[in-house]
């Protein structure tokens, strides 16, 4: 990664022997490999940090301006406390806007403050990129003011803050897993208490590989808005028999029985949000024997329902996991993000790697997509940096 701090001293021309405070935080991507497309708000999710980073370095200024830089872009843009508002062509900074208005709304001094921001996490893939700017900009204005503010104050606090400035609810769990994620771990993160269960990764013979497939998408917010109404309904026809239920209060023998008072796309729906959460419990359950056959399997079944059941997928992305799972060597493949294109990530042996790479060449041959590859691995969550 980019030196942040030297770059940081540059921009702003800050002489490296003065004493200005300089703080530097990172703050990870994520990545679900189990229950992304659950019950809004009462998801169960399997997932780690990924060991891509977002850096946000702090210093102050003798003005009141707030200054932004994006390394990464070469871009720049500016701002007052007076005028911290959401303006749509700051684009990247309104993510670092947050965390000042979080700092100012607690009542801290807030005047003329530069920032740095750098990272190597791909954008627009379901990485979690712009919850990762929050987090590392909160960190480092956290060290920048010497607060003494623990990570779960903070997670409240950066959902307020979000919620307040965008004007539309936080992703909490993006927040949560940047915060709490350590090397080598996977999570069973439950988004009704925020609770976290920690598996240590069993799998380190393994790598994992995240597949861009390249498909453009459009359409995605809409079909995932009809797909959150059919949940909701289904919760509502279900839930006659019990009062304030969730989805995973059921079982799949609740649909059955009620085959004859739910509409057959309802049920499907509804149908993989109740599965998927058995699955998360599965997969903890063989991660923590490491029996990966059955992990394979869970993997197997998660994205034969993310294709038959929520209807999510696309034939580009099928085409790349069941290509994956014929490879001896890989653990499982599956579909991650919203859908209807995106990404993949494929649980594979390094011995493997060469020949899902000559797979990809057949998949670029026949959909006329580029693909991109990532490596990552389970990482730990948002630190300081040594200026």
């Amino acid at each position: 990664m980019l030196d942040i701090g030297h770059i940081h001293r540059k921009e702003y021309e800050l002489d490296a022997d003065r004493s200005e405070p300089l703080v530097i935080a990172e703050a990870p991507g994520r990545i679900h490999y189990l229950g992304e497309h659950g019950e809004p708000k009462a998801g169960l999710f399997l997932s780690s940090a990924i060991d891509r980073y977002i850096r946000v370095v702090v210093s102050p200024r003798k003005d009141s301006s707030l200054r932004f830089y994006a390394a990464n872009l070469g871009e720049r843009k500016r701002t007052t406390l007076v005028n911290l508002k959401y303006k749509r062509e700051d684009r990247w900074a309104n993510y670092i806007k947050v965390a000042i208005h979080l700092f100012a709304d607690m009542g801290y001094p807030v005047k003329g403050l530069n920032f740095t921001l750098a990272g190597d996490i791909p954008q627009h893939i379901g990485l979690a990129s712009s919850a990762a700017i929050e987090v590392a900009a909160a960190a480092a204005l956290r060290g920048f003011f010497k607060v003494d503010i623990n990570d779960d104050d903070l997670l409240d606090h950066l959902i307020l803050s979000k919620e307040l400035f965008f004007g539309k609810e936080a992703n909490a769990i993006d927040y949560l897993i940047a915060l709490a994620a350590q090397q080598d771990e996977f999570l069973i993160v439950d988004e009704t208490s925020l609770e976290i269960t920690r598996i240590k990764s069993s799998i380190s013979e393994y790598k994992i590989l995240i597949m861009d497939s390249r498909v453009p998408r459009m359409g995605v917010e809409d079909e995932l808005k009809a797909r959150w109404q059919n949940i909701k309904k289904g919760l509502e026809l279900l839930s006659q028999k019990k009062e304030r239920a969730r989805l995973r209060d059921f079982v799949t023998e609740d649909l059955i029985e009620s085959m004859g008072n739910l509409p057959e796309e309802i049920r499907r729906h509804s149908m993989h949000i109740i599965q998927e959460i058995q699955r998360v419990y599965d997969a903890e359950d063989a991660l923590t024997k490491m029996d990966f056959q059955a992990l394979s399997r869970v993997i197997l079944h998660s994205h034969e329902s993310l294709r038959d059941l929520y209807e999510v997928s696309c034939p580009e992305i099928d085409w790349l996991v069941k290509r994956a799972q014929e490879i001896e060597g890989v653990l499982g493949s599956r579909m991650t993000g919203q859908g209807f294109g995106g990404c993949t990530y494929t649980i594979i042996k390094e011995g493997a790697i060469a020949e899902y790479r000559r797979r990809l060449e057949d998949y670029e041959r026949i959909f006329g997509f580029h693909p991109v590859i990532y490596e990552i691995k389970p990482a730990a969550g948002t630190r300081l940096i040594p200026a």
